[in-house]
């Protein structure tokens, strides 16, 4: 992972999607310099055709679409929101198979892929883990520094989940470095040169 640091000029680039069986899925593209995060891209796509004889289409065109961002915008990771417990055992199962394409499409760029619960998501950008989509649409235009607000709603959570990963990107990386600092700041074992007894107890082992 790159070091989330401005002054390095090194920059973290996530592809954000918020996966959907039926409607939108919604996708978002943001970059951090480890201080604020702009938005490159964002957008929906929608089914061209419903009924389930159109569903192995409808992965497929998902699948180029994701592999088309991750090769122009090349991401650092890929954020996806993970399937909602609470659904129909029908929408779940089609749901998991839209995010079996996401994980293929980051995987054939050899791109880790992280997921976060919805309600990690809205507590991560909004501090509040039963926030509406209206207030999330409303936090991700701030927290972006966006001039309208992202539309559609499907749109704005692909962002709020590439957001998630971002802040969670950075959690990790202060951890490591101060795991880093504390471990250089400990002392070396002391080696104690082996005398004539030990050496003697070794050969008679």
């Amino acid at each position: 992972m790159p070091q989330l640091s401005g002054a390095s000029g090194v920059f973290f680039r996530v592809l954000g999607v918020d996966p959907a069986a039926a409607g939108a899925t919604g996708y978002g593209v943001i970059e951090s310099d480890g201080r604020r995060c702009r938005m490159l891209r964002f957008g929906a796509l929608r089914a061209t055709r419903k009924g389930p004889e159109h569903f192995p289409q409808r992965l497929r065109e998902i699948h180029t679409m994701l592999s088309e961002l991750i090769e122009e915008f090349e991401p650092q990771g890929v954020a996806v929101e993970s399937v909602f417990t609470a659904l129909n055992m029908r929408t779940a199962l089609k749901l998991a198979e839209v995010r079996g394409v996401v994980l293929l499409a980051a995987a054939q760029r050899n791109i880790s892929v992280h997921s976060y619960s919805p309600r990690e998501v809205k507590a991560c950008v909004a501090g509040y883990g039963h926030a509406g989509k209206e207030q999330m649409q409303q936090m991700v235009r701030a927290l972006l520094g966006m001039t309208e607000t992202p539309e559609p709603a499907d749109a704005a959570d692909a962002l709020a989940v590439a957001l998630c990963h971002v802040q969670a990107a950075q959690y990790r990386a202060r951890l490591d470095a101060g795991s880093a600092r504390a471990t250089a700041g400990r002392p070396a074992p002391e080696i104690r040169p082996r005398g004539l007894h030990s050496r003697i107890a070794d050969s008679r082992m």
